[in-house]
């Protein structure tokens, strides 16, 4: 290369002649020590040999006192209990919280990149599951520390995540179901293409199976975690004409959703048909009856995906590239048995 392309040399050239991913060049740049010898050996020499300049955002200061905070978008319950946690440590290190929404779209998300490449900031905590591939290397090659929560998206490559043990979740509301005396369990999911719904549905899958019971696929509807999916879904449902006696909802507002679906019907919530949600957001205690439902500790996954991207911009290693925060399952009045 002459000089003008050595000044200009990227982390995605350098990866590809060291023949390495670039999280791995972006670990050697940012100084991280959980790289082979060999590896950080060779790379280096390729760093020196094209004249790379580490960015300043390598260095183990925080240098803006600032943290993005990335959704797809602001209009779930759900935003707020992540924004909360992460907030929670964020004040109390002195760091301010900047919150976008990029729309799932990719001019939103370009902005939003840029933005972040102006204002240097210390660490992004990422909240979406729409992240073009092409944007989520480019936040890698900037080298600003990453973290993913993912309750409804992908892990980006390279970047640790902090998410809920979702096929365990699903397994517990189903068990709970099925304890009742419950046989024909429907299940409203959330978009199949997302890990956190095909891991739900999973779990209930193995909590019908641990009963001697087969999945229904008649049964199982797709949702997209928003209520309007739950009254459609649950109407779909209560139309069969062998309908189930109790639904698993992948979230609390499809479990609302499908509340509405119930009234709508001239039924009743838990008389005539049991309901079950996922997340135990504060309006689930308030819905009537109030929802029994899996909490997902949201407030708990924000607060440590700030805690993990300091303590990166810091210059502390990330020892565990994925961690899953337990659910639980919270009973309340939403369920009880069938009727004989």
């Amino acid at each position: 290369m002459g000089d003008d392309e050595n000044r200009n040399v990227t982390i995605t050239e350098i990866a590809r002649e060291a023949g390495v991913s670039v999280p791995t060049v972006s670990r050697v740049v940012n100084g991280r020590g959980d790289v082979a010898a060999a590896t950080r050996e060779r790379v280096e020499e390729l760093l020196r040999r094209h004249g790379y300049r580490r960015p300043l955002r390598a260095r183990p200061v925080l240098r803006a006192g600032l943290l993005d905070l990335v959704f797809d978008d602001l209009d779930s319950p759900w935003a707020v209990e992540i924004i909360r946690g992460v907030e929670d440590v964020a004040h109390a290190a002195g760091v301010g919280t900047v919150v976008s929404a990029v729309h799932r779209r990719t001019t939103s998300a370009r902005q939003w990149l840029g933005n972040l490449r102006a204002r240097t900031s210390d660490g992004v905590v990422l909240v979406t599951s729409s992240l073009a591939p092409t944007l989520a290397r480019e936040l890698l090659e900037s080298a600003v520390p990453t973290v993913v929560v993912d309750p409804a998206g992908v892990p980006v490559e390279g970047a640790p995540s902090i998410g809920a043990t979702n096929w365990a979740g699903g397994l517990s509301a189903t068990q709970h179901l099925v304890g009742l005396g419950h046989r024909r369990v429907a299940h409203v999911s959330g978009p199949a293409g997302l890990l956190c719904s095909r891991a739900r549905l999973d779990g209930h899958r193995a909590g019908l199976e641990s009963a001697g019971l087969v999945l229904d696929p008649a049964l199982v509807r797709e949702g997209d975690f928003y209520q309007e999916s739950g009254l459609r879904e649950g109407t779909a449902l209560l139309a069969l004409a062998d309908p189930p006696t109790a639904v698993f909802a992948a979230s609390d507002q499809i479990a609302l959703g499908v509340y509405e679906a119930v009234r709508r019907a001239g039924l009743r919530v838990p008389d005539d048909i049991s309901v079950v949600g996922f997340d135990d957001l504060s309006l689930a205690a308030w819905a009537s009856p109030p929802l029994t439902t899996v909490r997902q500790p949201l407030e708990e996954m924000g607060a440590l995906a700030a805690r993990t991207v300091l303590a990166a911009a810091a210059g502390e290693e990330v020892r565990n590239p994925r961690v899953e925060l337990a659910t639980t399952l919270v009973v309340r009045d939403s369920t009880a048995p069938p009727r004989s």
